[in-house]
């Protein structure tokens, strides 16, 4: 089994003291004498401790490739002294390792974009309508999705906001159509960019096998 304590820092100081018994003798026993047996089970713990402090730091955000490693020692550093301040020596001796991740990189958000855009292709999908995402248009969602200290879940958010309103909006007004294959790029550039939505009848065959370029659930 997999137990997951998302965001550990924010528990209550009495689950401290049972995780206590947990990461030492592998079970929990309860003042009736309940045992539950931990011994085949995987803890994992995660936390946001010293990433609001490391996102004012230069080089903070995309991962460049000339400093990656750096950067990445400082965060290493600045997360497990802050550990040691939040969290009791005793408890940190129990836990067998502890991961710090490396920052995104420009290519990892891409790669995240494309995974929600999937999404949004499947619900044209099941609409009989297909979607292309431009590169461009892709890199702007990318831009606008990725916060340093939050990471990328703003992405789902900005998908939302950027894409699936007006796909929703497009849809209920006929604009865009069942049999149509969506294309979505940029126009503009800079703060003043904006996604353009062009609904363009597709051949047969093609309709709606969406997966290259997709997109993500479109909101009732």
């Amino acid at each position: 089994s997999v137990v997951l304590f998302d965001e550990i820092e924010k528990a209550h100081p009495d689950i401290f003291n049972s995780l206590l018994q947990i990461l030492e003798d592998g079970r929990l026993t309860d003042a009736q004498g309940r045992v539950v047996d931990f011994k085949n089970t995987v803890i994992i713990m995660t936390t946001n401790l010293g990433t609001r402090d490391i996102s004012k730091g230069q080089g903070v955000g995309f991962a460049k490739s000339n400093d990656t490693e750096s950067n990445y020692d400082r965060m290493k550093s600045k997360v497990q002294e802050e550990l040691k301040q939040h969290f009791r020596p005793e408890f940190l001796n129990r836990v067998d390792d502890i991961v710090v991740f490396h920052q995104l990189t420009p290519k990892e958000i891409i790669k995240i974009v494309d995974l929600m855009l999937a999404q949004v292709g499947e619900r044209l999908k099941d609409r009989d309508m297909g979607l292309e995402v431009t590169q461009e248009a892709k890199q702007l969602l990318a831009d606008r999705g990725y916060d340093p200290v939050m990471g990328a879940r703003p992405l789902r958010r900005t998908i939302q906001r950027e894409l699936e309103d007006s796909l929703s909006e497009k849809i209920l007004y006929g604009e865009l159509r069942p049999g149509q294959i969506v294309k979505i790029s940029i126009e503009g550039e800079g703060d003043d960019a904006k996604f353009v939505f062009v609904g363009e009848t597709a051949p047969a065959d093609q309709v709606p096998d969406s997966a290259a370029a997709i997109a993500e659930p479109i909101q009732n």
